[in-house]
Formats: structure tokens, sequence, C-alpha cells
């Protein structure tokens, strides 16, 4: 009964017997290795090793974070210059000049010194009366006026400039409160503030080019507009000093303990997947303190000025965010190739689906007339220096990219995948050659 049976077995296909040898290659491998006694501090020294390389890759992204975007001018004004577009952003700034031209302009008294003066030259009281209830609806409608010509300027396409200007030197004061240098001058009432001088003057040109010259008379003034809550900071010098010096080798010390607990760990393969989830989970951690953050900033301001806050939050850590999302992308796809590539069920399924895949689409260009001719032998040959260079190339690429993002590394990867899967469309021995 067995005879008929086993003569209907399909014999393997050539990927599925080169499968089964690597398989018994790993086998007899494994059983050729000498026992070893028991060594229970590599794997607690792995397990600590990728924690702790999980935790520096967090503290890594923030420090190089606070380097790029609060030490570096350049990187800050970048940060900062959308603000400007964010309508919440616009709003409080023309409030907060308009406070400050009519805080100079008391448009009540005028009218009202102005009134006394007709009365002096003898105007009827039945006249001065009237223009005596005026006042106060005229500083009303002046007002208005003034606001509604101040969110004109601070709307205009010039005013970007201008912005860029005032975040300019906004940001070499705040970053001498960072270093300790100026404690006083940017961080006030546990805020960071903004010196509006650069947009005062150019509003005042314009109230005095639209009629309303008065405006001239506001001396040169340096009000200030508060971008977010600085409490942490005026506690962080230290630290801030700190993390600054660390962001250039702190990536690299993390690297290497990552790579440590790799090579300690007694399945390595594991230890890959699992260094990959802890990178992809470290940065879920970063993304609820974020939003943490936001919420307690958003929480801790006056009412009418929680958009702008929560505007300004979100401008300032932006890059921040984007940073965490590739990482947290090259964890998935970094855990996701390791676990493809081992013993498990699921990965030898799949792999054995994708070259049932790769041989069909080549007996089909076989069919149509298509052959390797030198270039299969070829391949087969050096197919495991083609994998590894594939691999290669396809790190390069991703550390060469300036701020790449987490779709960047997912497209890095599926054309990996492609390439991978041409080198074994291509890899075919020399005996299957025509």
């Amino acid at each position: 009964m067995s005879g008929p049976a086993e003569s209907t077995t399909a014999p393997l296909t050539t990927d599925e017997r080169a499968e089964l040898e690597r398989l018994r290659s790993e086998v007899d491998a494994l059983r050729a290795r000498k026992p070893r006694g028991p060594v229970p501090w590599r794997g607690i020294g792995a397990g600590l090793l990728g924690v702790l390389g999980c935790l520096l890759v967090l503290v890594s992204l923030v420090t190089v974070w606070v380097h790029n975007q609060v030490a570096n001018t350049d990187r800050f004004v970048a940060t900062m210059s959308p603000l400007i577009r964010e309508q919440s952003v616009r709003t409080a700034i023309t409030d907060r000049l308009t406070d400050t031209v009519f805080t100079h302009v008391d448009v009540e008294a005028l009218a009202t010194r102005a009134v006394d003066a007709l009365a002096q030259q003898g105007v009827p009281d039945q006249a001065v009366a009237p223009l005596r209830a005026l006042t106060g609806p005229l500083e009303s409608s002046v007002r208005g006026f003034v606001h509604d010509r101040i969110g004109d300027v601070v709307a205009s396409p010039g005013a970007a400039e201008l912005w860029d200007r005032v975040i300019r030197a906004g940001h070499a004061r705040m970053h001498a409160v960072l270093s300790g240098e100026a404690s006083n001058v940017v961080v006030s009432g546990g805020e960071v503030r903004l010196d509006l001088a650069p947009l005062v003057t150019e509003v005042k040109r314009q109230l005095v080019a639209s009629g309303f010259t008065v405006a001239g008379r506001i001396p040169d003034v340096h009000p200030t507009i508060a971008v977010t809550e600085a409490s942490t900071l005026e506690r962080a010098q230290t630290t801030y000093t700190l993390l600054d010096r660390l962001a250039t080798w702190l990536p690299w010390i993390t690297v290497l303990v990552l790579a440590a607990a790799v090579y300690l760990a007694r399945d390595r393969r594991r230890a890959l997947v699992q260094t990959g989830i802890g990178i992809a989970v470290a940065m879920l951690v970063l993304a609820g303190a974020l939003l943490v953050i936001r919420g307690v900033l958003v929480g801790s301001v006056p009412e009418r000025s929680v958009a702008a806050a929560g505007d300004s939050y979100d401008t300032v850590v932006r890059f921040l965010r984007g940073g965490l999302r590739t990482l947290f992308a090259v964890g998935v796809v970094f855990a996701l190739g390791a676990f493809l590539t081992g013993p498990s069920p699921i990965a030898v399924k799949l792999r054995q689906g994708l070259s049932g895949l790769i041989g069909w689409l080549r007996r089909g260009g076989a069919r149509a007339g298509l052959r390797t001719g030198r270039v299969g032998p070829w391949v087969h040959t050096y197919r495991a220096a083609l994998r590894g260079a594939a691999v290669g190339i396809a790190v390069l690429v991703f550390v060469l990219l300036n701020r790449p993002s987490g779709l960047t590394v997912l497209v890095i990867a599926l054309v990996l995948v492609f390439c991978l899967g041409v080198i074994q469309f291509l890899d075919q021995p020399a005996a299957k050659q025509g």
C-alpha cells in the first residue's frame, strides 16, 4: 500500500531542496557543537544590555534633537519659522502688539483734551457734551481699526522675514538662558518669551502710513510674547549642557551596547527580534511622554493662550516626533527582518511561498525563452556576497539620507526585499543551464 502512495508524491523543487539542505546543515552544525555548561551570566548580561540599549536609543534621540534644534540657531529658526503661519499665533501676536500700541497712545485722553480745548475756545456746552460722550466709543473704534491693521501686517508675507529675525534673536538669548549665561533675559515668570521689537517698528510705520499719525509717538519698546512654558528649562541648565555634549557620541555608544547585547545572547536571531521590538516600544513611550507634556503645558497657560501654546509646542517638537517615527519604523523592520529569516514555522512557510512564487516566475520565463546565460551560475556562486551587499547598501542609504522619515524606511525595506528576490530569481546552478 505504501508503494503507490509514495509514487504519487511530487518531487521536491530546486528551491525546496535547497531549503531542506540548508535546514539539514543547520541541524548538523548544532549537533557538532561541543556541549557547554550553563553560563547564566551571558543571558542576564545580554538582557540587561538590551534594555539599556533601548533606553539609550530614546535618550540619544532626545539629545540629538536638543543639539540640533536648540543649540543650532539655523535649525531653531527652521523649526520656529512656520509658527507665524498658525492663526492662533498670529492672533496672540496681534493682541500683544495692539496692547503695546495703546499702552503708549491713550486715544481717550487725547480726545478728551481736544474736547476741553474746544470748550476753552468758547464752543457751547450743548455741542461739547455730545463730543465728551463720544470719547469712549471713539477709543473703542480706533482700537478696532489698529487691531485690524496690525493683523494685516502680521499676516502679510513681509512679516515672515521679520518673524525670522525675531526668533533668531530670541534663540541667541534662549541659548544663553540654557547655558546659564543670561538667566533673566528670555525666561520670565516661567515662560520663554520672544522680543517683538522688529514687529513694533513695522507696525508703527504701517499705522502712520494709514493716517494714524499718533502711532509715531510710540517709543522704542521691546514687548515680548510667550512661546512656551519654560519652568523645566530653568531647572535643566546643567542637564542641557550634559546632553549637548553627549549628542555627538551617545548614539555610537548606543549602537555598541545593542551590538554587545546581541553578541552575548545565546540565540542571536531572537535577540535581534527583541532588539527591534524594544526600539519600537521605546519610541511609543517617548510619543506618549510628548503627549503628556503637551497636556500639562496647555493646561498651565491662560485660556486665551491655549491654542497658541499648543500650536507652538507642536511646531517645536515636530522634528523630534519625526525622528521617533523613523526609529519606530526601523525597529519594526529590524524585528520583522530577523523573524522572517528565522526557523519558526511561520517564517519557513513564508519563505517557501516566496520561493515557490519565484520558481514559478523563473519557469514562466524559461518557457518564454528567457535565459540567464552566465549570469545565473555567477549569481549562484556569489549569492551570499550579493545578499550581504544588498543589505549593506540599504543600510548605507539610510545612514546617508538627511532626516529620513518612517515612510522612507519602509520604502528602503521594500526595495531591499525586491533586490533579494531578484538575486534569488537569477540564482541558478551551472548544471541547470541549457
